[in-house]
């Protein structure tokens, strides 16, 4: 009996892991971009199948809702203000590079017509633009918890500025301008590196990418990056996290250099990620007592301070001589 409860016992885990590891490989087989929608079922699989269901609820949930609601709201942006704006951030960005744009600039120093390892480089963080936030999350919440919802809120005020942002100021990116005209003719190194690597219809990858073309202002491709870099260093410290600062900074010169993003759109993506981080982790300290801990339970609330016992009169003692007399 105790070598049969054994083997259930450790038989269960093991087919549990299988099971996700098979439905995993399938939906990677089947989804080239996994969209918010599809990434939110994956991920609460495999935290049921953990036995995190409970806590993944309460914390990721919101998280993964967050992203879902970003993607929808970006896809309408374009269609709330129709007016894009094409030559101020190239303006900007000619200024800044001495009358060339500094993505002409990166591309004759990079680009000579074959794709080289530094592009699929380049191309992997791009692509890994929805991945990165949420293993973060999960780092946070596992290990981090106390700065879990400084995190949360943080990523959920610059989506949000972001938004406001493409409704209020729609801008196209370099290559859109370029093919229009409105700038110096620069290559989209996007469409080789998606050749490259078998892709056939690279216009359908980048609407599932991007549902939003003329959402380049801000950069969050180069917001998100700095905006992990920044809690891994809360999270560690400077000293044993400085290398991952290679992560935002390769970002930036990578959009720049594939003709996705101007400067000016990665500068405005810092300036936001600051005043983000900065209110999101004033917001999560002040209403942290009220969301759940890391461990899945409700912090109670402080308990009332105990009722003062009434002050009992001090008894002196009398010596027999001044005892009264009868």
């Amino acid at each position: 009996m105790r070598t049969r409860s054994r083997i259930a016992g450790v038989s269960k885990p093991v087919i549990r892991y299988v099971l996700i590891l098979a439905v995993l490989a399938l939906a990677v087989s089947h989804y080239t971009v996994w969209p918010p929608d599809t990434m939110l079922m994956l991920t609460l699989l495999v935290c049921a199948g953990l036995g995190q269901f409970r806590a993944f609820t309460r914390h990721l949930v919101p998280f993964i809702v967050l992203f879902a609601l970003y993607s929808v709201a970006s896809s309408v942006a374009d269609d709330i203000n129709p007016n894009v704006h094409y030559l101020p951030m190239a303006h900007f960005d000619e200024w800044l590079g001495g009358g060339r744009l500094p993505t002409s600039h990166l591309q004759d120093l990079l680009w000579n017509g074959h794709v080289r390892w530094y592009d699929y480089y380049f191309y992997v963080l791009y692509t890994a633009h929805f991945v990165a936030p949420v293993v973060l999350a999960l780092f946070l919440w596992k290990r981090r918890g106390q700065l879990y919802w400084s995190y949360l809120a943080s990523l959920g005020l610059l989506s949000l500025s972001a938004f406001l942002t493409y409704v209020l100021f729609p801008a196209a990116p370099p290559w859109m301008s370029s093919s229009y005209g409105y700038i110096e003719p620069i290559h989209r190194v996007s469409y080789d590196i998606w050749t490259a690597v078998g892709i056939d219809s690279p216009d359908t990858l980048y609407s599932k990418l991007s549902p939003n073309l003329v959402a380049a202002v801000p950069s969050l491709h180069s917001a998100f990056p700095l905006l992990i870099f920044l809690f891994l260093v809360r999270s560690f410290g400077l000293r044993r996290v400085w290398w991952a600062a290679l992560y935002p900074v390769s970002m930036w010169v990578g959009v720049v250099y594939l003709g996705e993003h101007y400067v000016f759109d990665v500068l405005c993506a810092i300036a936001y990620t600051a005043a983000a981080a900065t209110i999101g982790t004033a917001l999560a300290r002040r209403f942290t007592p009220r969301l759940p801990s890391p461990d899945g339970t409700t912090p109670k609330a402080p308990s009332a301070a105990p009722p003062k016992v009434a002050e009992v009169p001090t008894l002196t003692r009398t010596s027999p001589a001044e005892a009264p007399q009868d």
